[in-house]
């Protein structure tokens, strides 16, 4: 019997003033050609942040002062604006990410940072209106957020980035017209990934000293990798904020230092992702350590000369 089609995986990527969204679904590989692509509003020059709907009815995006929801033929369908309009143009980058079943947009507003006079917001619109759905105050300052919305749960993983003074992870998921918090206990670690099953997530030290892998949703250490155990020195060597799963079952680990004359190198490494165990290098075939986007089915992406991206299999 014929399978059916797996459903639409989509990424984005801002190309030529225009979201693109690209399927890895499938198994191609090579520079991914767009499947839609939206023009944002006018005006709308300062895209930060952008996802789109699996059906590619809507596209999503984040400005300096506004999250904004766009239809297939560029007609506006809402705006959530950002009060009041910040006069900053630096330091603050408000990010969106769709809900799993697409029906919320996740948008971290670091409003303390852009001069709102106020702490920074977490906000769960309703995809279809722009509605707010549930909201909360976070007490940070940050510059900008990570989001990883679960595969299973629902929830999403939020890492806010305060720049020296550190990192702040946050979930939640929207409950009775509220946002139902909970904030790590932690301010030095960095969220990088989740695995593909939902059980894990890594981090990476604020101080570039080691990475772990905790339990989800409690964040219990699972294990944690310093930089001595890829063999290299740790005063001279740093993990850098990148990386993750390359598959159930294969993490990636990157590594940063300089040459004696002080060029700047990087190296991946394979990590045995229920062990630690280091595996070796890994070549990823990009020398930028934050070009390196694992899909945690053994593939990654990386971005062409033309800012499409290129898919590549562990095969």
């Amino acid at each position: 019997m014929a399978q059916p089609p797996r459903p639409p995986r989509i990424v984005t990527r801002l190309v030529d003033g225009r979201i693109r969204a690209y399927d890895v679904s499938g198994d191609a590989t090579g520079v991914l050609a767009p499947v839609m692509s939206w023009r944002p509003s006018a005006g709308d020059d300062d895209v930060v942040d952008h996802a789109a709907d699996t059906g590619l009815r809507h596209a999503y995006y984040t400005t300096l002062d506004a999250a904004v929801c766009v239809a297939a033929d560029g007609a506006e369908v809402w705006r959530s604006r950002f009060e009041p309009r910040s006069d900053r143009q630096h330091g603050h980058r408000p990010g969106c990410v769709l809900s799993p079943n697409g029906r919320a947009v996740w948008v971290y507003r670091p409003d303390a940072m852009a001069g709102r006079d106020r702490d920074d917001q977490w906000v769960a619109l309703d995809a279809g209106t722009g509605a707010v759905i549930a909201q909360a105050d976070l007490p940070t300052v940050g510059h900008a957020g990570v989001q990883l919305p679960h595969p299973v749960s629902g929830e999403v993983l939020l890492d806010v980035g305060e720049g020296q003074d550190g990192s702040v992870i946050h979930r939640a998921s929207p409950a009775d017209g509220r946002m139902d918090l909970f904030t790590y206990p932690w301010w030095d670690r960095c969220l990088i990934d989740l695995s593909p099953d939902g059980r894990y997530f890594m981090t990476v030290d604020h101080g570039q000293a080691d990475a772990a892998v905790h339990n989800y949703p409690d964040g219990e250490v699972v294990f944690t990798l310093t930089v001595d155990a890829f063999g290299q020195d740790p005063d001279e060597v740093f993990v850098e904020w990148s990386g993750g799963y390359l598959s159930p079952d294969t993490l990636i680990i990157t590594l940063i230092g300089e040459t004696e004359d002080e060029q700047e190198w990087c190296r991946r490494y394979r990590v045995d992702a229920h062990s630690g165990l280091v595996r070796g290098e890994f070549d990823a075939r990009t020398a930028d350590p934050y070009d390196f986007h694992p899909l945690g089915d053994g593939s990654w992406l990386t971005a062409a000369p033309s800012g499409h991206p290129t898919r590549r299999s562990d095969a």
